[in-house]
This record gives structure tokens, C-alpha cells and sequence, in this order.
């Protein structure tokens, strides 16, 4: 278990085995740009590129601990960047899961394919990254056991709503607070606020 991994358990923000198991199997410094790989074990969000971060490990953790993410599910991961939360998700899902990606920017879909290719999930299938817009969802695909969210919204997509299953959870950042959703029913939902975080914006087209 590398220190960074280690350092997210002792702080509380890692605490199911799968998800400390993916942490400590898809490394981080995959995902970064080769200038930032010194740094990719540090738990600060670090530039992608065309304005886009690969975020903060701790607020991952998080996030992946409110997703409480299943072997053999079928996972919507929203605004992918560079492809770490897709191959975590790849990790968590196992053989029988999917994980179904979507990102804005062509070169950083480019990118996420190769990084998450790293560890054969693209080629056997498991994951696939689509180009788009991540506010629409990916509908074609649709229903999801889980949805990923990790760009900023100022309110929760309908369209994304729509798209999980009833039982399903997503996590999602609205404005400064990430939010839980678990869908109850077509039209009922238990919410979570957890307030005091930031993210980049998601961009509808």
C-alpha cells in the first residue's frame, strides 16, 4: 500500500476494501501529465491540461466511499478527464461490470483511453469513454447502477436523474457541496448535502 493510500485510510477517507484495493492497484501517476508524476502521490488536485484537473485523491476517496460502488454494476462516470475515476470504477466493477465514461474534450477523451487502456479495460472491454456532453447523460446506455459526477453543477441534470435505476446512488457536485442521490422511486430521491468543496465546472454544450 503506497503512503498516499495509506495516509486517505488513517484520515477516514478510504475505508471499504474493494475501493482500498482499487486505490492501491490503479495509481495515480498513470493519469498525470509526465511533469506533475513527482507530485501524483500528493493529495492536491494537478492540471490535466486544457483547463481540466484530475482532483484531489482525499475528495475522490470520498466520493467513491458515498458511491459505494459494486462488483458487477453498470457505471455512468461523468466528465472523465484523464481516466482515473474510470479505471477505479473498472477496478471496483470487475469482469461482469461496465463502465461507461463520458468527456467533453476530445484530447482528453484520447488521453483517458490510452491511460485506461494501461491496465487492458478498454481492450476486454470493460470500460469505454464517449465524447460529450456529460450533463445529457449517455441515454443509449442508459439505465446505471451508479453515477460519477466529478465536474460542478448548479443543480442535479434531469437528464442524469433519469438515467439511474431505482435503488441506484450518484454523487454529484453542486456549486460548493457535493451531493447524494439514491432514487427511491421514478420520482423520489433521499438527498445528502455535503458542503465545502471545490471542482471545475461542468459544461453543457
Amino acid at each position: 500500500m503506497s503512503k498516499l493510500v495509506n495516509d486517505l485510510v488513517k484520515k477516514g477517507c478510504l475505508r471499504t476494501s474493494r475501493t482500498v484495493d482499487a486505490f492501491s492497484e490503479i495509481g495515480r501517476l498513470e493519469f498525470v501529465p509526465e511533469e506533475f508524476v513527482l507530485q501524483a502521490d500528493i493529495d492536491v488536485a494537478l492540471p490535466i491540461g486544457h483547463g481540466q484537473a484530475i482532483s484531489q485523491p482525499s475528495i475522490v476517496a470520498l466520493m467513491f466511499e458515498l458511491l459505494d460502488p459494486q462488483e458487477g454494476q453498470k457505471i455512468l462516470d461523468v466528465g472523465s478527464g484523464s481516466g482515473w475515476t474510470t479505471a477505479l470504477l473498472s477496478y471496483v466493477v470487475g469482469e461482469k461490470g461496465e463502465v461507461v465514461a463520458i468527456e467533453r474534450n476530445a484530447s482528453l477523451k484520447k488521453m483517458g483511453e490510452y491511460n485506461v487502456d494501461k491496465f487492458k479495460y478498454i481492450k476486454d472491454g470493460r470500460a469505454q469513454i464517449f465524447l460529450g456532453d456529460g450533463s445529457a447523460g449517455l441515454p443509449a446506455e442508459a439505465p446505471f447502477d451508479r453515477i460519477l459526477v466529478s465536474a460542478a453543477a448548479e443543480e442535479v441534470p434531469e437528464a442524469l436523474k433519469d438515467q439511474l435505476k431505482i435503488g441506484g446512488k450518484m454523487v454529484i457536485p453542486i456549486r460548493n457541496s457535493l451531493i447524494y442521490l439514491e432514487k427511491k422511486s421514478e420520482n423520489e430521491f433521499i438527498k445528502e448535502e455535503y458542503p465545502g468543496f471545490s471542482f471545475v465546472p461542468l459544461i453543457a454544450n
